[in-house]
């Protein structure tokens, strides 16, 4: 009876409906934060089976983090290999899950993976793993340390996209963002 939720969530992650797939995500993480090991691994890989179906920015933004970056937490062999894999996956949705899956990591002080999975993608084309990209720098600096986000963007905002950029320095001072939208940093 413990898995009836992610059978009742099964259907609703392949429909047509936005907001079926949307239910039937906010249902996985619920289940997943509320399950044992075995529903949580369940549910992990029933989410790697299902990105073709987590395929606008909500759906990863309200679960890679709970599900991707959950499970794999206390993995750090498979953290990287399904990271990585993701990062490098032709799907703008797997590559905005990898990122957003690091969220989770932010938030307990951990920026290794973030800045591994940015690095990654510094220069990913599509807008939407910009947004993630910088914003997950953004995070690091808010919940973590500044200072490591300064010296991940001195390194590499000079190849960064713009949007990525406006992204990560949204929080410093003006004078600071315009330094290193001008290149003066």
């Amino acid at each position: 009876m413990k898995d009836a939720g992610i059978e009742v969530a099964l259907p609703l992650l392949k429909s047509g409906w936005h907001e079926a797939r949307a239910v039937a995500l906010m249902l996985l993480v619920r289940l997943y934060q509320r399950g044992d090991e075995q529903t949580q691994k369940r549910i992990f890989d029933l989410y790697l089976k299902s990105t073709k179906f987590i395929n606008n920015w909500d759906l990863v933004d309200m679960s890679a983090e709970h599900i991707v970056g959950g499970w794999l937490t206390d993995k750090p062999a498979l953290r990287k290999n399904v990271l990585t894999r993701l990062a490098k996956s032709k799907s703008l949705w797997e590559r905005r899950i990898a990122m957003l899956a690091t969220f989770h990591y932010i938030k307990q002080g951990d920026i290794a993976e973030t800045l591994r999975i940015a690095k990654l993608l510094l220069k990913d084309e599509e807008d939407l793993i910009q947004k993630a990209v910088g914003w997950m720098l953004r995070e690091v600096g808010k919940r973590v340390d500044e200072k490591e986000e300064e010296n991940f963007l001195n390194r590499h905002y000079r190849e960064m996209p713009r949007t990525m950029l406006r992204y990560a320095i949204e929080r410093f001072s003006e004078t600071k963002r315009k330094r290193y939208l001008a290149g003066l940093i």
